[in-house]
């Protein structure tokens, strides 16, 4: 008896709810083989988004997995960079390979390897999106809790800084309400004072980027420390400047004035496109219109979070326009230098920003290229934590939000 592929989808979902991590490979491809999906596997991408690592269902060996494939110049690396499904050619009479990408929204997550019989093409294609797509929510069902999957998508040790940051952030990646946000840090294991943060309230997404003092341990803290007193607040209702007070309040409470953080919280109204934010001592945003013209939005600082100079903290308000991308960030984007000391400035991180994303990259692998290039231009190994979260609005054209 030949089993649908909803009738497969739909057993294998109710059968995954009591499955750890490293029984899902048995499972998915036990039950992908009963629609002529055969030697299915599961690959998942590392930190860094520079090598994808099978998920082997064993324990994944101290962090090795099974196979491992680079992103660039494989058939695989293809499919992950432009979220689409790939073939590779058949060998006569041979079963055809496909790739697919694993996501959740526009979050990559990995890829999904199977092979297929000639057959009704269309109806392969079908079903590998269809199986990707729940392997994706398998697979976010199970990571928060599994050793094994944050030992595989490490490709070197972390420090504690950098574990307490990555267990507080939100996914790197976000669609949905007409906007889509995505972010990046580095150094990946070693990120000492950098966050972000955002959420989505009704119509309302929050945005916050935090650079704390130093590059250690305590500045990882402190960091935490102001993301959750941000949120905390937050989630009173407070305002944008009663919030940055709250940030202030905690950290002067646990450090006295020895310890600060600048920021930028915003929030964007997305059924309008009012943009309202405050400056605590950073980076101004910037705003890329058109795929051409930059804008550097404007306001007077206040003092960083935990000086407690207490200085006038200033409401602006600016309007964007649909398909507006805004970028906050961190002085390590800009600030990473060469050999011959020349940064990579704000001058050349806005040209890789309109470059890649106008070559039809989402947005999310424009970050990926933009923050490999802060690196290798830093030698390989920034000196300070580089951030970028670019939010990009839509302005009822949910259509746009997916590849």
């Amino acid at each position: 008896m030949v089993t649908s592929s909803g009738t497969m989808l739909r057993e294998l979902m109710q059968e995954a709810h009591l499955a750890t991590l490293e029984q899902l490979p048995a499972l998915i491809a036990s039950h992908a083989a009963r629609v002529g999906l055969h030697d299915v596997a599961v690959y998942a991408v590392d930190l860094q988004e520079t090598v994808l690592r099978q998920i082997t269902g064993r324990g994944d060996d101290a962090g090795g997995g099974g196979e491992q494939l680079n992103l660039d110049g494989t058939v695989p690396g293809r499919a992950y960079q432009r979220v689409t499904l790939m073939a590779e050619p058949a060998h006569q009479h041979g079963p055809r390979r496909w790739w697919a990408p694993v996501t959740d929204g526009v979050e990559r997550i990995g890829v999904l390897r199977a092979d297929t019989a000639e057959g009704d093409q269309e109806t392969v294609r079908e079903d590998l999106r269809d199986l990707a797509s729940l392997v994706a929510l398998l697979l976010l069902s199970k990571r928060s809790f599994s050793d094994s999957f944050a030992r595989l998508v490490r490709t070197k040790s972390m420090n504690v800084a950098a574990e307490l940051q990555w267990n507080l952030m939100p996914p790197s990646a976000f669609a949905g309400s007409d906007v889509t946000v995505g972010a990046m840090v580095e150094p990946a294991y070693e990120v000492g004072g950098d966050a972000f943060d955002y959420a989505v309230s009704g119509s309302t997404l929050h945005l916050s980027v935090f650079d704390a003092m130093g590059h250690d341990t305590t500045a990882g803290m402190t960091a935490g420390v102001a993301v959750a007193a941000c949120r905390n607040a937050r989630r009173q209702g407070a305002s944008l400047t009663r919030t940055s007070q709250a940030v202030e309040d905690v950290l002067t409470a646990h450090f006295g004035t020895s310890r600060y953080v600048t920021g930028l919280l915003a929030d964007l109204d997305l059924a309008t496109g009012l943009l309202t934010w405050i400056n605590r001592g950073h980076h101004l945003p910037l705003v890329v219109r058109d795929n051409r013209w930059t804008i550097e939005l404007t306001c007077p600082p206040a003092a960083p979070m935990g000086t407690a100079l207490g200085l006038p903290i200033v409401v602006r308000r600016d309007q964007l326009q649909p398909g507006d991308r805004l970028l906050l960030y961190t002085d390590g984007i800009i600030e990473a230098r060469d050999a011959a000391g020349r940064e990579f400035g704000r001058d050349r991180f806005v040209d890789f920003i309109v470059r890649h994303h106008s070559g039809h990259q989402t947005l999310h692998e424009t970050l990926r290229r933009l923050m490999h290039a802060v690196v290798e231009h830093h030698a390989g190994r920034l000196d300070d934590d580089a951030t970028v979260l670019l939010a990009e609005w839509h302005a009822g054209h949910q259509h746009r939000l997916t590849p």
